[in-house]
């Protein structure tokens, strides 16, 4: 689902913090793997002794196989690469999974005033940073409207009843900022459903938890520091809540010593300036983490710290200031980790 150019859009140092400090690793079990262009770790807590390694790697390697059958940008088998070649302005039947994360990003999208948007995929393309491949280089203003003509989820897609309509047959589009925070829930339901109530699972830095760690407290969570020379910026315990970090500091380029990052202004087709570096984000879910932790990171920390507040949604944002960073914290944030 995620190309192995941009996992680094995600910045997180947790295991250490979640499980080093551990007094008795006996009644843990880990699982550890690839998928989507990047990494999975699953921590499950075994409280009484009966949980089955094998039976916890199939649970996740099926909701794994599921996800990336309906939502993977990379694999021209899947549900939304099919949707994505359809050359058709008529209803399209798709799959519960698919409409439940259309649905959701269309919510990000509203509230967000349009700045999360699944649909800017050929803008992505365009800078060289999607599925497609092309060459990393600065298109010309013509380019980026001709792409901008094809985005704006709001007004070419229409969902209702189980279908999604392209109001523009052209229109393509990447769940690369939502679809790995619903893998991520997908794993969390199939642990549930073993009956594992302690638990930690992570996909390229996107996150869930539920219950406490093997030590009976929540989970700590480290958020890193936004820099080649990461460090832990600040600790958060988590649980049973979702937890995703947006970063623009890796994954860019560099043209006459300006850089150009990954992570695209929605409104203008072009890479953000501003000077947030990264954005958290812990709500209910992996999959609103996800897309939030994007949409926040594109608002910058100025309109993104207002919007959090009202929304009364946890959220901190580090902003380069001289040669170092200053962090701030959404009201919400702030009594998560008071």
């Amino acid at each position: 689902m995620v190309d192995p150019t941009i996992i680094s859009r995600r910045s997180l140092f947790f295991v250490p913090l979640a499980l080093a400090a551990c007094k008795d690793r006996t009644n843990i079990v880990e699982l550890v793997g690839s998928t989507m262009g990047t990494t999975y770790s699953v921590v499950a807590v075994d409280r009484t002794g009966t949980l089955s390694r094998s039976s916890l790697q199939s649970a996740v390697d099926t909701a794994l196989a599921d996800v990336n059958a309906s939502m993977s940008n990379w694999d021209a088998a899947s549900e939304i690469s099919r949707l994505n070649a359809a050359r058709s302005s008529d209803p399209i039947s798709i799959s519960p999974a698919l409409s439940n994360v259309l649905t959701a990003a269309a919510d990000v999208h509203s509230l967000s005033d349009g700045q999360f948007d699944v649909s800017t995929g050929p803008l992505i393309d365009l800078w060289g940073f999607g599925a497609k491949k092309g060459a990393m280089g600065i298109p010309t203003e013509q380019e980026v409207q001709s792409a901008l003509a094809l985005s704006g989820q709001g007004r070419v897609i229409a969902l209702a009843d189980g279908t999604v309509t392209k109001l523009n047959p052209s229109v393509e589009l990447y769940l690369s900022a939502i679809g790995k925070g619903y893998g991520v829930d997908a794993i969390g339901h199939a642990l549930a459903a073993l009956g594992v109530e302690d638990f930690m699972v992570e996909i390229g830095g996107d996150l869930l938890t539920a219950g406490v760690n093997p030590d009976g407290a929540p989970w700590q969570i480290g958020i890193e520091t936004p820099s080649a020379l990461a460090g832990v910026q600040q600790v958060v315990g988590v649980t049973g809540m979702g937890l995703a970090t947006s970063g623009d500091y890796r994954n860019y380029f560099e043209r006459d010593g300006v850089r150009y990052s990954h992570i695209l202004d929605a409104k203008t087709g072009r890479p953000i300036s501003h000077r947030t570096a990264s954005a958290t984000v812990v709500t209910e879910n992996a999959m609103l983490a996800d897309a939030w932790a994007t949409a926040m990171l594109i608002l910058g920390s100025e309109t993104g710290l207002e919007l959090a507040d009202a929304l009364d949604m946890p959220a901190l944002f580090i902003d380069r200031e001289g040669d170092g960073f200053k962090a701030s914290a959404s009201s919400a944030f702030e009594t998560l980790t008071a």
